[in-house]
């Protein structure tokens, strides 16, 4: 299992990426539906501060503080730098936490930032958050899952296996491979749609899609799934997920995505009554 999500519009919204121990938000039920796996979790990365985001931390941090289970395992939160809501939230926290007995942190982002999850050698993994546009008022981040790997430099690809393996031999692996960026997940958060070159060949797009139809959309807060998937093609996504649905559209989602099966990308969606996992 690479990915759990849960996703009910203004219910509750979660996202545990598993290689790296990551939830992304921390909507109601969270720990309900984890149970002893949220020990596990090492980070967490705040969207924005709606309640059905971050209403789940608080449980999470209580349990982790109270009950029997591994308190070594400190907890990073990070959330978008600015955002009031996340911070009072946070506070209040703290405050009825007062006896803590694990290590937690709050550290606000800001775009463009590189958090480091792992470095060994020339491998490298990190999350980079990117502001999208949601509500006026709420500063709120996406995220990108980016690991840095090697490929073979432009000047070497058309050469024979056995004349790659002499040149490795006599030039050394370094000399003729280079070092890239590669996105492997990237979150939308809630918006009304990101800009595609945040997303750009990304393996994995989890964007939020709230409105199946965009003629039920009455505030330019949330995207429609015509916006989402032009933003997939734009980004040239391998997969794309789509979360955050309306419970309006229970029963019915499969005839509106019943015409997708031409798109370039696979394309997933997270039913509001049901745990995703893939």
């Amino acid at each position: 299992m690479i990915l759990e999500v849960y996703s009910k519009a203004l219910y509750s919204t979660w996202i545990y990426y598993a290689p790296e121990r990551i939830l992304f938000d921390a909507g109601e039920g969270v720990s309900l539906t984890m149970g002893n796996r949220i020990y596990a979790i090492k980070y967490i990365f705040l969207t924005h501060g709606h309640v059905d985001h971050i209403s789940g931390l608080w449980t999470i941090i209580n349990s982790r503080n109270n009950s029997m289970g591994d308190r070594e395992k400190p907890l990073i939160v990070y959330y978008p730098k600015g955002n009031t809501a996340v911070e009072e939230w946070l506070q209040f926290i703290l405050k009825v936490n007062g006896d803590l007995r694990f290590e937690l942190s709050f550290v606000p982002i800001t775009a463009g930032q590189k958090i480091f999850l792992r470095q060994a050698g020339s491998f490298a993994r990190y999350v980079v958050p990117f502001k999208v546009r949601h509500t006026q008022y709420d500063q709120s981040l996406g995220y990108n899952v980016i690991e840095v790997r090697r490929r073979l430099k432009e000047e070497y690809k058309n050469l024979s296996q056995a004349q790659i393996a002499r040149l490795s031999r006599e030039l050394g692996q370094d000399s003729i491979t280079e070092s890239y960026e590669k996105k492997v997940l990237t979150i939308s958060g809630d918006t009304y749609g990101i800009d595609p070159e945040d997303a750009f060949e990304t393996e994995i797009l989890l964007h939020e899609c709230t409105f199946l139809k965009k003629e039920d959309r009455k505030m330019n807060a949330h995207a429609s799934l015509d916006e989402v998937l032009s933003i997939a093609r734009e980004a040239k996504v391998k997969k794309l997920i789509l979360y955050h649905i309306s419970s309006r559209y229970s029963g019915k989602i499969e005839k509106y995505l019943k015409n997708l099966s031409e798109e370039s990308f696979e394309v997933y969606y997270v039913d509001p009554n049901e745990l995703f996992t893939m």
